[in-house]
């Protein structure tokens, strides 16, 4: 079975994006970059990986899901595909438009029940937050890029879900210079025999 994998950025606090869904606070620059280029590529969008010379290599992982805020950033500077490396999963309530290449669900949780029982590489869980609450129940593994910053409001890490407490263990600690710290942790349940 395959895992579902919450690889995201977020501040001291919890957020994953300003208010307005910005994620410009967070550190661009940094001795962290380059860990996260070699150890992620598959989860940089293709304009940014054709920006520096590179190309998704397809081996962290091969689909991506996504909700509809998490997408309309790049709609709205004219990039409908961000991801064409990696087979596209947009999660909307509405009725929307997507690009050719993508699919829409507005059952993100049975879709990925069903993602998770093909063969292939882990599903990352690209954002944001409500998404992400939905979805709480099925993440295995959650990667967390910390950053060395406090936003005090924003798009929480898991939107407004409520509480429910899942025990997840910690795996793996990277601190760079940078004060980025990415924190791996592993869910613990019964579907992994902890």
């Amino acid at each position: 079975m395959r895992e579902l994998v919450y690889y995201v950025a977020t501040s001291i606090d919890g957020f994953i994006a300003d208010p307005s869904g910005g994620f410009d606070a967070f550190p661009m620059e940094g001795d962290h970059m380059a860990t996260l280029l070699a150890d992620y590529p598959d989860a940089f969008p293709a304009h940014v990986l054709e920006a520096l010379g590179m190309r998704a290599p397809g081996t962290r992982f091969d689909t991506v899901i996504m909700g509809w805020n998490t997408l309309r950033p790049a709609l709205d500077v004219g990039i409908e595909s961000p991801y064409p490396h990696l087979r596209q999963v947009v999660a909307s309530r509405g009725d929307r438009r997507v690009a050719d290449d993508m699919t829409l669900t507005s059952d993100p949780v049975d879709t990925v029940r069903r993602l998770k029982d093909e063969d292939g590489l882990p599903i990352w869980l690209c954002g944001g937050g409500e998404l992400a609450g939905s979805l709480r129940g099925e993440i295995d593994r959650l990667v967390l890029k910390r950053n060395p910053v406090v936003f005090g409001a924003g798009v929480p890490l898991f939107g407004h879900a409520g509480y429910s407490p899942q025990a997840f263990t910690l795996s793996a600690t990277r601190r760079f210079e940078s004060g980025v710290t990415i924190d791996e942790y592993v869910r613990c349940d019964e579907r992994r025999g902890a």
